[in-house]
């Protein structure tokens, strides 16, 4: 694409001692790009990528801030400042305080305009405020907005005033529970699947110039069927001409009146897609205006295979959609990721982890998140962020608006989306209500949002309540195991959700003592949690060719506060799996063998091996390496009752008491290991120690086999070459008792 040259102008100038004195709140983890926020100057990039001019000023920055009830006018003084546009709850504003539904939010800053002259207009434009707002220019309210994810914009030139203008924005925020996953009233408390609220300015304020007749909006529309894109440029009157360029050079220009379609042919179109993400440039002229956008070539939509399933197609070619799902929370930032290069490196991760595809979880991301699905090649499912308009729906009936305010505004916000959103070649679905969470309508919505976009799919209820013959997919959610869906008659099946397995990456944890998931249980360590993440993915591919499914979306990319089922930790600082590894499943579903591992410290499978024992309990600091065992007893194993056994287990040493407890000395010929299991066949509860680190704690066991367990990290950095100790208490309740471990290194084979 061409490079824009954007000429930013700073209208206010801080004092040097106030910037100095910003920082992120601390108190919780952060990612890497905390650091990189330049309070003079956050999120500098231009915020509106596909309708962009050259000359325009950022108002992202410190502004003043207060608090006051709701109910109460402009405060006379403010409390302090805060730096825009990171919500008030999170780190980066400076703030990081907690807003109720009682609270009115106060901004307010000055600006010194640039000159218009000649019928120019000055247009003021918010990415996003959560949830209502007023704003203020000179004292004069220039609109008001409600809807925490939608763009919008005032044309303030009739408030303008020479020298120092005065900008003030009030906000107030009184949903609870009916924007996705925020909750209002909590603040900082981590529970389960929602999370600490956002409210007030999350994206990016700017002023820009326009000429008095200018381009307000765009439509674009690829065929690839007849190789062709329509433009429609939404303007008061005028005619407007549009050029198409494929890096730099000119393919195709037309022109047309504002309102209208203009259509250029598009010659051996270079179509976009994940493998492809091929982007044109364009360039629309209209009297004095002048912005640039880009398209994609690209078609999304469903028919039947050779076995009569039906499938989506990708630019008419059937395609299996795999990705992960993306809540897009940040530790320092809540809703706004704290760089742009943050911003775009869930994306490229998502890429590297070998997914096509990602779901926006009820979430609405600034316009530069789908610029960068767009270059970097994402098919993105879209959620509209949903919850409380309606009662939801119950078993197999649909809900009821709970009432007409709440459903005119739910619906305005729905609009707003697909019609903001619609020119992303990237987005090719949208989803209407997530697990019946305030659904309502859904086929009367489902049919209004086709309407509007006939041009993707479109899913009326993602997991739970799908009304018949309803949309374009049937979606269903599983958790802890692989998803199998179906496809009807008319709709393609996918699984929206499954997975969610926990696996904890001690030291980037919301709560730094956590050691289970809020959710869906908790793998033991890295290695048992790529097992499970495999094999899942393994089993939905299978799924694919059994059923006929068509896609599916892993529960989730990102550990988000105390929900820790994430590929990578909330601090973006740990990848859980390795991305090759899962990138050659994903893309290349290419699995690897069952893992082999050589015995450097061999069980008794087929020699006894010596072990201290004691059938007494003894001192509290039994399990550490120097610890006394001179009371113990010697004998080989494997270690049990030899009348009431496993008859695959040979007993070398009796056991019938209820408890034991038993100890290896052991040195390793190869060091350091690196993929080490624990070799165990256990019942019925076990705890292993290594070098008086607890490395498992087994429950319940009759495992009928020794099998490989990897080795927990902690565990593993405790490891020496020489003068290890392996301890181990076990008990048993049924007298089928018994005990063998080993160490062995892993290998992978493909």
């Amino acid at each position: 694409m061409k490079k824009v040259i954007l000429i930013v102008i700073f209208a206010t100038t801080f004092v040097s001692n106030v910037i100095a004195e910003w920082k992120p709140v601390e108190g919780r983890i952060m990612t890497k790009w905390a650091s990189e926020v330049d309070p003079k100057n956050p999120l500098p990039e231009y915020p509106r990528p596909q309708l962009v001019r050259e000359n325009w000023t950022n108002l992202n920055g410190l502004w003043d801030y207060a608090i006051t009830s709701k109910d109460a006018g402009q405060p006379d003084t403010f409390e302090g400042e805060i730096l825009v546009p990171y919500p008030i709850e999170s780190a980066l504003s400076g703030v990081k305080r907690k807003f109720t539904p009682n609270d009115r939010l106060w901004y307010s800053r000055s600006f010194n305009p640039p000159a218009v002259k000649g019928g120019e207009r000055l247009m003021l434009n918010f990415g996003a405020i959560d949830y209502k707002s007023e704003v203020f220019v000179n004292g004069t309210s220039v609109g008001k907005h409600t809807g925490g994810y939608d763009a919008f914009s005032y044309d303030i030139t009739k408030q303008l005033k020479k020298g120092k203008n005065t900008l003030v924005v009030s906000v107030t925020d009184s949903t609870n529970g009916a924007r996705g996953k925020q909750q209002v009233i909590k603040f900082d408390q981590p529970g389960r699947i929602h999370y600490t609220a956002n409210s007030g300015i999350w994206q990016t304020v700017w002023m820009e110039k326009v000429a008095e007749t200018h381009i307000s909006d765009l439509k674009i529309v690829p065929n690839i069927d007849n190789g062709t894109v329509s433009v429609t440029v939404n303007a008061k009157g005028g005619t407007a001409s549009v050029t198409a360029l494929d890096e730099g050079k000119k393919i195709a220009t037309a022109k047309g009146k504002a309102g209208e379609t203009i259509i250029l042919n598009i010659p051996s179109a270079k179509l976009w897609s994940p493998d492809s993400p091929f982007l044109y440039d364009l360039k629309i002229s209209l009297g004095k205006d002048t912005v640039t956008s880009y398209f994609g070539m690209r078609k999304i939509s469903i028919e039947k295979d050779e076995k009569g399933k039906m499938r989506p197609k990708l630019n008419n070619e059937f395609i299996f959609m795999t990705g992960p799902l993306d809540q897009g929370y940040w530790p320092d930032g809540n809703l706004t990721a704290p760089t742009d290069e943050a911003l775009k490196f869930d994306l490229e991760m998502t890429k590297k982890y070998g997914f096509n595809s990602t779901r926006k979880h009820v979430k609405i991301e600034p316009a530069r998140w789908f610029y960068w699905t767009d270059k970097l090649g994402l098919l993105v499912w879209q959620d509209m962020p949903n919850g409380g308009a309606g009662t939801g729906a119950k078993g197999n009936k649909d809900g009821v608006p709970k009432s007409k305010e709440q459903a005119d505004q739910f619906e305005k916000e729905l609009r707003l989306m697909v019609d903001q959103h619609s020119n992303y070649p990237s987005v090719i679905m949208w989803v209407i209500f997530n697990e019946s969470w305030g659904q309502y309508d859904t086929p009367r919505l489902t049919k209004m949002v086709k309407d509007m976009d006939p041009t993707r799919l479109v899913c009326g209820g993602s997991g739970w309540y799908i009304p018949p013959a309803c949309g374009d997919v049937f979606d269903r959610h599983v958790y802890k195991r692989a998803p199998s869906v179906a496809p009807d008659a008319t709709r393609i099946g996918v699984g929206g959700e499954f997975g969610g397995f926990g696996y904890v990456a001690v030291g980037n944890l919301w709560v730094a003592d956590q050691r289970e998931s809020s959710v869906y249980g908790t793998a033991v360590d890295k290695r048992h949690f790529e097992k499970m993440y495999l094999e899942a993915w393994e089993e939905t591919f299978a799924n694919d060719l059994r059923v006929g499914m068509s896609g599916a979306i892993y529960t989730q990319l990102t550990d988000v506060e105390t929900e820790i089922n994430g590929l990578m930790s909330y601090d973006r600082k740990v990848m859980k799996i390795d991305p090759e590894l899962a990138r050659k499943a994903i893309e290349d579903r290419n699995f690897p063998k069952k893992a082999s591992a050589r015995m450097l410290v061999p069980t008794s499978e087929k020699e006894p091996q010596e072990y201290y024992y004691t059938m007494t309990k003894p001192s509290d600091d039994w399990f550490k390496p120097n610890a006394d065992r001179s009371s113990w007893s010697k004998g080989p194993g494997v270690i049990g009752n030899k009348v009431h056994r496993n008859p695959t287990i040979n007993i070398g040493t009796e056991w019938k008491s209820s408890d034991l407890w038993v100890a290896r000395n052991f040195d390793l010929s190869e060091f350091p290991l690196k993929r080490p299991v624990i070799r165990v066949a256990y019942d019925e509860n076990a705890t292993i120690y290594i070098n008086g680190v607890k490395a498992l704690s087994l429950k319940k066991g009759d495992n009928t086999r020794h099998l490989n367990i990897p080795m927990p990290a902690e565990a593993a950095a405790a490891l020496k070459k020489t003068g290890n100790v392996i301890a181990i208490h076990v008990d048993n309740k049924n007298k089928s008792q018994y005990i063998d471990v080993g160490i062995g290194e892993e290998s992978i084979t493909w």
